[in-house]
């Protein structure tokens, strides 16, 4: 594995996201100190926090899994995630919604989910269900080690004999007709090759080695951290600074300092001179070529995946049919994505997440009222409608997709909303994010793995990236594990201290039972916030962004 040459022993982190913490946190634990730059008032990045009111509303991801890439880190520093954070875990993990009306009821536990299938859809399902489950886990044994989380140097890396277990298990294939020799009902397929498009890819066009996401989402477990998402990257940012990291806020980087092909200082916009001996970037992948003086030429130019409308209401009321995320799947579906990757139009009969936090944590929301998020893929704005066009588009939309909800059993949605915050790809541009989009350059082939943006840059040995738009890729975990890699890169790979030993599962604890209670087709927890430039709609009191 390359490494960053010479002296690193003080790192300038920019970004206070989830990949820069863990990052920091890597860091700090090898012996390094660490200062991270954030332009934000507060750490979070694209997990952010705006308050409507007496709403507190969590403006990225809203899906949480492989919480153990998250404890690693705290490890790194002698503390753990169960610490600083409650997780409960979700169960069922989803509600799917179909448009026939059927509901199905997504569990992580195998014995649950199985009789949950046999149930929905008869027996042989269910029996298919249980081969798909165990092919799952081996999909995921055989990429994680060398395909996600690992550090590339070359292509010829992929000539591991785990290359020939994922061939052998059919990962090069495509993923809807790997998913299709397990199950043959429709609406069981679309919940297990959804995933898909977290990659932005189709599942027509996916490799079906995508379906380790789906392993996360419905194998692994599914997770819920008391205080909403911006809890972790909150809890990450203290254990950062009582590990001696320095943090500072509401400054951007202006500028990098450079010499003899090593960046010797980061200058702020507040003109602040930070000298360091290495950087690591976990700004946009756009705004890191600007501030490096360009992008790396690249035979094709990166494709982006699709975006996303969000709509965030604090609502007088509830429905009983929603859990905590609830899948509603139209009823179109290889259409639907043709609107999105090429004709560039808003999906007509769209897939839509609907989250409602309030379910396990009612503290986020003013008593006796209730929180939910609602995702609509849409376009990016290199195939749809122009940042600009969306100003007017957003409004438009918003009613409509109101509408939707309303045909889909929230009767009264639009009488309830009392506050509200919509966000549009001209909100997701207005954050620097490239084509509009908040899930950062998709995963075809040729942008996954050793192909996608390298983390080291080339012709300055002391930067590194980090974050979604490079490797590993998008996804809370893989954003996680994009902040190891990058230390590994300054440190060599050198094992942080560890404080006791502990499994995973000692991370978290479990919440309620069955019965309590991303995005179809677009993963919520990699959706971004959208800080201060989401349009607000209110209609009492002041908002302000945590």
């Amino acid at each position: 594995m390359r490494t960053v040459p010479g002296r690193t022993d003080h790192v300038v982190v920019v970004g206070a996201g989830l990949s820069g913490l863990a990052c920091a946190l890597h860091l700090l634990g090898s012996g390094r100190r660490v200062t991270v730059v954030e332009r934000d008032p507060g750490p979070g990045g694209r997990a952010g926090r705006v308050r409507l009111g007496g709403y507190q509303v969590d403006t990225g991801p809203t899906v949480l899994t492989m919480p153990e890439f998250a404890d690693e880190a705290f490890a790194a520093v002698g503390d753990s995630l169960a610490r600083r954070v409650e997780l409960l875990g979700l169960h069922p993990a989803y509600r799917a919604q179909f448009a026939d009306g059927s509901l199905l009821d997504v569990h992580t536990d195998g014995e649950a989910m199985e009789e949950e299938v046999r149930r929905f859809a008869g027996p042989e399902e269910a029996a298919g269900y249980r081969r798909l489950r165990r092919w799952l886990r081996q999909l995921y044994r055989a990429q994680l080690s060398h395909f996600i989380d690992t550090n590339f140097d070359s292509p010829l890396q992929l000539l591991h004999p785990d290359l020939a277990r994922l061939a052998a298990l059919g990962g090069f294939g495509r993923l809807d007709r790997r998913i299709g020799r397990f199950l043959s009902d429709p609406r069981l397929r679309r919940v297990f090759s959804f995933q898909a498009l977290y990659a932005g890819v189709a599942p027509a066009r996916a490799l079906a080695a995508y379906a380790v996401i789906a392993y996360m989402d419905t194998v692994a477990g599914v997770w819920f951290p008391k205080g909403g998402m911006h809890t972790l990257p909150r809890a990450m940012a203290d254990a950062a600074a009582d590990a001696g990291a320095a943090f500072r806020f509401s400054d951007g980087v202006a500028s990098l300092e450079r010499s003899a092909g090593r960046v010797r200082a980061v200058r702020l916009e507040s003109s602040e001179r930070i000298a360091c001996d290495a950087v690591v970037l976990t700004c946009e992948l756009s705004t890191a070529h600007r501030l490096l003086g360009g992008a790396p030429r690249r035979p094709v130019r990166l494709r982006h995946s699709p975006s996303a409308v969000i709509l965030h209401a604090g609502t007088d009321r509830t429905w009983s049919h929603l859990a905590h995320h609830t899948l509603s799947f139209g009823a179109a579906w290889e259409s639907t994505f043709g609107e999105l990757t090429r004709k560039g139009e808003p999906m007509s009969d769209p897939s839509l997440l609907i989250t409602r936090p309030t379910t396990h944590d009612t503290s986020l929301a003013p008593p006796g009222r209730h929180l939910h998020y609602v995702l609509a893929p849409c376009p990016n704005t290199t195939v749809g409608p122009s940042a600009t066009a969306w100003r007017d588009l957003g409004p438009r939309y918003r009613d409509r997709l109101v509408g939707e909800l309303e045909r889909r059993g929230l009767d009264g949605f639009a009488a309830s909303v009392e506050r509200e915050m919509l966000v549009t790809p001209w909100d997701w541009t207005a954050r620097g994010h490239a084509a509009g989009s908040p899930f950062s350059v998709s995963h075809t082939f040729a942008q996954t793995g050793p192909f996608r943006p390298r983390n080291l840059v080339r012709g300055l040995e002391n930067v590194v990236l980090a974050g979604c738009g490079t490797t590993p890729g998008v996804g809370v975990p893989t954003v996680l594990l994009s902040g190891k890699l990058a230390a590994a890169r300054i440190t060599g790979g050198v094992p942080a201290r560890r404080g006791p030993a502990r499994t995973a599962a000692s991370a978290v604890s479990s919440g309620p039972g069955p019965g309590s209670g991303r995005s179809a087709p677009c993963h919520p927890s990699a959706v971004p916030g959208a800080g201060a430039a989401g349009a607000v709609s209110t209609r009492e009191g002041s908002d302000e962004q945590a």
